[in-house]
C-alpha cells in the first residue's frame, strides 16, 4: 500500500485544479498600486529630464534606476493581476484619473527641489503598498510577497535620494 493512499484509493485529481482569482477587492488594492508605479515613472523622468543644477549627473542617472525600478515594479504587479485573472489599468487616463501622487511641476527643477520632489513620491508609493499590504496579505499571501520587495527597493530609493539635501 502507498504511503499517499488510503485503502488503495488514489489521490490523483480527475480534474485539473481550479484557478484561484483576485476578488473584486485584491483587484482593486493592486491597480492602486500599479497606477502610483506608473506615475512614479513617468515623473521620474519628467525629473530626470529636467534636473539642472550642481550635482546633476549623479540624480540624473540615479533618476533613471528609480525610473526603471518603479517600471520593473508595475509590470510585476501587472502581470500579477493578469496571472490573478484581473485587468491592471495603465491607460494614462486612468493613471491621471487615480494616482495618490502629486503633479509634478513643469520646465526645470533643481537638483535641491528634484530630491525632495522625488523623495515625497518615492515616499507616496510606499505609503500606497502600505496601507493595501494587509488586505492584500488576508487574501493572496504570495502577492503580498511581491509587495515586500517594492516596499524595500522605493524606501531605499527614498532614503538616498533624501542624502542628498542633507547635512549634519
Amino acid at each position: 500500500m502507498s504511503p499517499n493512499s488510503s485503502n488503495g484509493a488514489s489521490r490523483r485529481r480527475k480534474d485539473t485544479a481550479p484557478q484561484f482569482t483576485a476578488s473584486a477587492q485584491l483587484a482593486g488594492n493592486l491597480q492602486e498600486i500599479v497606477v502610483d508605479l506608473v506615475e512614479l515613472h513617468l515623473q521620474g523622468k519628467q525629473a530626470h529630464w529636467n534636473v539642472v543644477g550642481h550635482n546633476f549627473r549623479d540624480l540624473h542617472l540615479q533618476l533613471d534606476e528609480i525610473v526603471d525600478e518603479a517600471r520593473e515594479a508595475a509590470d510585476t504587479i501587472a502581470e500579477r493581476m493578469r496571472a490573478l485573472a484581473s485587468c491592471p489599468d495603465g491607460r494614462s487616463d486612468t493613471v491621471a484619473a487615480t494616482t495618490t501622487l502629486p503633479q509634478f511641476p513643469p520646465d526645470e527643477q533643481s537638483v535641491s527641489a528634484v530630491v525632495d520632489l522625488m523623495t515625497a513620491r518615492l515616499r507616496a508609493v510606499v505609503d500606497t503598498v502600505r496601507r493595501v499590504h494587509d488586505q492584500v496579505d488576508g487574501e493572496d499571501p504570495s502577492t503580498a510577497d511581491l509587495l515586500h520587495g517594492i516596499i524595500d527597493s522605493l524606501e531605499k530609493h527614498a532614503w538616498m535620494v533624501s542624502a542628498e539635501n542633507r547635512s549634519v
